[in-house]
């Protein structure tokens, strides 16, 4: 004999969700040193974002838009923070600025690029050795 299963209610009838997610790159250090240029980071979001499996097709479910030296992403998908971050890196790496700056989760719902913190380990050695 087979072994019975017992079926689990649904609900039915209950609305879907509405996701309204908000995310933000704070780019001002880069910026302030000339380094980086939010327009083109910008540019590069708006061409490289995949929506619906098509790059560059951010339609009205995706919106992206500029404040001084912040990016802000708008989305009333499913979109994912980590999929920002790695296009930030991408861009970065294609800036050559990837071992310079970093990307870090400054909130739940930010990012902000910083630069890289040199160790004082190595300067503190490098002194001692030449006493």
């Amino acid at each position: 004999m087979a072994p019975k299963t017992q079926k689990v209610p649904t609900k039915k009838g209950g609305k879907a969700k509405k996701t309204h997610q908000k995310f933000s790159i704070n780019c001002a250090t880069p910026v302030e040193d000339e380094i980086m240029d939010v327009g083109a980071f910008e540019d590069f979001l708006k061409s490289r974002i995949k929506v619906n499996g098509k790059a560059g097709n951010l339609g009205s479910e995706v919106a992206l838009s500029r404040d001084k030296n912040e990016v802000q992403l708008t989305s009333h998908i499913p979109f994912s923070k980590r999929y920002l971050k790695y296009l930030t890196k991408k861009f970065l790496k294609k800036n050559n600025l990837r071992d310079y700056i970093r990307v870090i989760a400054s909130d739940k719902n930010s990012y902000e690029l910083r630069y890289f913190q040199i160790s004082t380990a190595e300067d503190e050695e490098s002194g001692e050795e030449e006493q």
